[in-house]
């Protein structure tokens, strides 16, 4: 038996990009001075946001989070780690990726559409070099997206001259307004040297040569069909529990597809009509749609011109540790 949902019943699925909600205190950096002014959005699942002021827009467990970041120029995300997959495709700007325990083992820039696959255990940052406000679309591994971020040394040390104490819990307490660490709560501890020696160094050349995805390849290779961005097969080799295709124009079909996980569409240029055998939705650019496992839908664009957009589908991996082919 075919499986069927009404209209209503996928909006409550659907994240418009003019009604994400954000949080500007998400984060231990939100007072650090180069990293105040950032946004966070938590768009599929509650994320690694260690603020109780943190809007979740769609709950339903995908086996991945959907999130999203945004800074005006020259604002920077701090160094961090992750347990799980952390993927950033670019919906508007020029970004700055850097990483290395000081930031300084390497970068690459990042425009509009390019993707980047971060390897767990490497500490990462990133920064709006543009000249407008900027968008970066965020997935990440894992229902619990790793157990929360850990952060370089010099972050929290620089965060609690700003009145921001984290507990080991990852919770966020904001000194500044009255919130002390409760007693029987202790306080994130701090890396020490010896623990720092288990996260690697990369160059730039094995960070750009196995993690990035640029957006005119991606074009080219979405020709007939759907590129294979993240996944066993993919451009980009991983297995963390989600796999991402790239779909162009030249890549639609009209055979409807189903998957036996959750599906997400983010669309990055144009519109897409959405169509299954009841219902239909357009989506838009930075729009977020949640597509129930087992349903057959089919997707095109609504218009001429260039349309493109990212397809992000649950797997039966287990998220964690960069999978490597060896």
């Amino acid at each position: 038996m075919k499986k069927i949902i009404s209209n209503k019943e996928m909006n409550k699925r659907l994240v418009r990009y003019g009604e994400l909600k954000p949080c500007k205190t998400a984060f231990i950096d939100a007072h650090t001075p180069g990293s105040n002014l950032k946004e966070n959005f938590t768009i599929i699942g509650a994320g690694v946001s260690e603020s109780s002021d943190q809007h979740v827009h769609l709950k339903i467990p995908h086996g991945f989070n959907i999130g999203a970041a945004g800074q005006p120029p020259k604002c920077k995300n701090s160094l961090h780690s992750h347990r799980t997959a952390e993927v950033f495709f670019v919906l508007s700007g020029r970004w700055r990726f850097f990483w290395g325990r000081w930031g300084n083992s390497g970068e690459v820039i990042l425009e509009e559409g390019d993707i980047i696959n971060i390897p767990t255990g490497i500490f990462r940052g990133f920064e709006n070099i543009g000249i407008n406000y900027g968008m970066i679309m965020a997935i990440l591994g894992g229902d619990d997206a790793g157990g929360g971020v850990i952060w370089a040394p010099q972050v929290i040390n620089e965060a609690k001259k700003h009145g921001l104490v984290l507990s080991e819990k990852g919770e966020l307490f904001d000194t500044t307004k009255g919130k002390k660490l409760p007693s029987n709560f202790k306080s994130m501890n701090v890396l020490n040297e010896e623990q720092l020696k288990s996260f690697p160094e990369l160059s730039s050349s094995e960070i750009i040569d196995n993690h990035v995805a640029r957006y005119l390849d991606l074009i080219s290779l979405s020709y007939g069909s759907p590129a294979k961005v993240i996944g066993e097969t993919g451009k980009l080799v991983d297995k963390p529990g989600f796999e991402v295709d790239f779909i162009s124009r030249n890549s639609t079909v009209d055979n409807k597809i189903g998957f036996k996980k959750p599906s997400v569409y983010i669309p990055f240029k144009g519109n897409w009509n959405i169509e299954w055998s009841n219902g239909s939705i357009i989506l838009n650019s930075g729009d977020t749609l949640s597509v129930p496992e087992e349903l057959e839908h089919k997707i095109y664009p609504t218009m001429t011109g260039e349309s493109s957009m990212y397809r992000v589908v649950g797997t039966n991996d287990i998220a964690g540790s960069t999978w490597k082919n060896n």
